[in-house]
């Protein structure tokens, strides 16, 4: 027998049919519209960070602050107290948090780092590029090369390369480079010229290879200009949604197919690097006289098998092209940041001239052009160090980074993170952080890490700069080497000026570089000698 609807039933039936019958298309967009609203208002009651829209999530407000983005975040992180929830596109997949909260960084990258990996996010993106090298793996894989490494670059072997190789780019090429901009008169961009001289040093260090970029004129290097092209085209995959640059990679077109042919060029390079050293030592059964880190890992493999490496190219073609990617942008971004910051504070400028002067005081006479800093001379340059670092601290190389939670879990300022969630901790506001750092944080200050004359390095989870825990970055020493015999070689030599009316503006990029570069004339030190 069939049932006879109930009275609420037939009232839901009428009415659904009114509905239908009367409503019209403006009715129905203005009830969008409505709930559109209330889901804007609802957000702006409940999130303290920047607006979730409806649908769309954080994307509209990220492309309205594209151009200011660091600044950006700084903003939205002070506003809602260090850490700010994040959605994107509907059915994207997309969420997370982003924390500039030292306690939280010290919670994914110590305390509870295996659930906090790079993750799929950034290993996708960067996959074509590092392929499974050290900056791009986790777990075990990660594990085994960082092992391996750790223990080769802490070698004095390695050390006293790097060092030799150093000196060598610095007097021989680099100072000769600037003597003739100088003689020139014209102003030039010192970002460029130190990302050609990081690039030729780091490709000494990691492959023993002198890609040539500083020479005099403007060198054709296609493995240095390529590199440069598929850093910068990665960065579009990080801000579009995967299913249109995966399907722009599927169908080799727009900056998909000028990345993959950067790529190949990038590859091309090491493997045929790679080749000629195994070919090498297979010929001579020993690298012995070769220092760089490539042939000392090849020979360690080799003579500790007695036998054909185990070990494919690839292996070691992506070790050294995610070497290259951290040595080279890094600290020639970060001299750049230091040389504008010094142009903008003479009180620095005069306190490392001295120190760097009574350092040299101890030697015999000599001319400025004759001064090769030693080891133990750089090691002394306490206020270089506090000053590099608190530029460091103010613009850091790479002002953000991500990680993927494996499990769900809850940070400590009681953040709750889900399977899959997204975690960006942004080292570029942490600098900008009363809460961190005190009143003062938007001061140039080297004397914050100074105490009773002794450099003070500051908690690693505090300043991320160098990464922190077990990821800890493992070239810091030679990186900071680098930049003081860089910095103390210049400035000894050189004032450097900074062209009226040029702005140091950040570059939307996976590595903050000035968007318009540093463009500065060098004006001689008038005293020709260092002691008398």
């Amino acid at each position: 027998m069939r049932r006879e609807p109930t009275m609420a039933e037939n009232i839901l039936s009428s009415a659904t049919q009114w509905i239908y019958t009367h409503s019209s298309f403006w009715d129905v967009s203005m009830a969008l519209l409505g709930l559109f609203v209330f889901q804007c208002i609802n957000d702006r009651l409940t999130n303290k960070g920047p607006m979730l829209w409806p649908v769309l999530g954080i994307i509209p407000t990220m492309f309205l602050h594209v151009n200011d983005m660091n600044n950006f975040v700084t903003r939205a992180l002070s506003k809602a107290g260090g850490t700010f929830h994040h959605k994107g596109m509907w059915m994207g997949g997309a969420y997370g948090i982003v924390t500039a909260d030292p306690s939280n960084i010290e919670y994914m990258l110590k305390t509870n780092f295996k659930n906090f990996p790079k993750g799929k996010y950034f290993r996708e993106r960067f996959q074509d590029l590092l392929g499974d090298g050290i900056f791009n793996a986790d777990d075990e894989l990660w594990r085994e090369q960082r092992q391996a490494v750790r223990a080769e670059m802490h070698s004095s072997r390695f050390i006293e390369h790097s060092l030799r190789t150093m000196k060598d780019l610095v007097h021989q090429k680099l100072l000769k480079l600037t003597d003739n901009l100088v003689r020139s008169g014209d102003s030039f961009d010192l970002q460029e010229v130190l990302l050609r001289f990081t690039f030729d040093n780091i490709c000494s260090a990691a492959f023993g290879v002198d890609p040539g970029c500083l020479a005099l004129d403007i060198p054709d290097v296609p493995f240095a200009k390529a590199f440069e092209k598929a850093t910068e085209l990665i960065l579009f995959r990080f801000l579009m949604p995967p299913f249109i640059w995966k399907t722009m990679k599927f169908f080799g077109i727009g900056y998909e197919k000028t990345l993959k042919e950067a790529v190949g060029i990038v590859h091309e390079f090491a493997e045929k690097t790679v080749k000629g050293r195994r070919d090498e030592i297979r010929k001579h059964g020993s690298l012995c006289h070769q220092s760089d880190l490539l042939s000392r890992l090849i020979e360690i493999e080799y003579t500790g098998r007695g036998k054909e490496m185990q070990f494919p190219d690839k292996y070691f073609r992506d070790l050294c092209v995610n070497f290259i990617l951290a040595g080279r942008d890094t600290t020639s971004v970060a001299l750049a940041w230091f040389f504008w910051l010094v142009h903008s504070n003479p009180q620095v400028e005069n306190r490392i001239l001295r120190e760097i002067n009574d350092i040299l005081s101890l030697r015999e006479t000599q001319t400025k052009n004759e001064v090769i800093f030693t080891m133990e001379e750089l090691n002394k340059m306490v206020y270089l160090q506090a000053a590099l670092s608190e530029s460091l601290r103010l613009y850091p190389s790479v002002p953000i980074e991500v990680k993927e939670v494996v499990q769900d879990d809850v940070l400590p300022d009681g953040s709750i993170v889900k399977k899959g969630a997204r975690v960006f901790y942004c080292i570029f506001a942490m600098g900008r952080m009363d809460s961190i750092w005190g009143e003062n944080c938007l001061e140039f200050k080297p004397e914050r890490w100074i105490k009773d004359g002794k450099f003070v390095s500051e908690n690693q989870f505090k300043y991320a700069v160098f990464n922190a825990g077990p990821r800890l970055c493992l070239g810091k020493k030679f990186a900071y080497l680098q930049m003081k015999m860089v910095a103390a070689s210049i400035l000894l030599r050189y004032s450097v000026k900074v062209v009226e009316g040029h702005d140091a503006i950040p570059k939307m990029t996976t590595t903050l570089y000035m968007k318009n570069g540093l463009l500065v004339t060098l004006m001689p030190r008038s005293v020709n000698t260092t002691a008398s």
